[in-house]
């Protein structure tokens, strides 16, 4: 009886701490950044991410706060990048290395125009709507 009552919590507290779990997912939003600028024209679903090839600066991901008036990077999150080529639609890992920031101009020397960068979140928890950057 002792046992069947330690496996009837365990399973339990196993049951809830999984529905904890599953409430988590993409809490957060999430943005691309070059420098201090967000790479998406506006923060909707009808937003669309474009960067010129000659672009300079940082590629980073943050947390954003989002008002009806600005949006603002709040805390850098690790994201890898993958390129995906124009013409074929293949998706090619930049790296295997998880990034904070990288210089964009190293990104965009292995880009050619109309390619897409493509940025993979680590954490399920931050949601990046906007992930495919159009390099012009």
């Amino acid at each position: 009886m002792r046992n069947v009552m330690r496996l009837a919590l365990i399973v339990g507290g196993c049951t809830l701490a999984n529905l904890s779990y599953g409430q988590q997912a993409f809490k957060d939003c999430a943005a691309a950044f070059v420098g201090n600028k967000m790479v998406v024209n506006e923060y909707s679903p009808r937003g669309t991410c474009k960067l010129p090839a000659t672009s300079t600066g940082k590629l980073t991901v943050n947390t954003v706060e989002l008002s009806s008036t600005e949006s603002k990077a709040v805390d850098p999150i690790s994201f890898k990048i993958a390129i995906r080529d124009k013409a074929t639609q293949t998706l090619v890992l930049y790296s295997k290395e998880a990034f904070k920031q990288v210089p964009v101009q190293k990104v965009l020397a292995k880009c050619h125009k109309g390619d897409h960068i493509v940025l993979l979140t680590l954490d399920k928890s931050y949601a990046l709507p906007h992930n495919e950057i159009l390099v012009q």
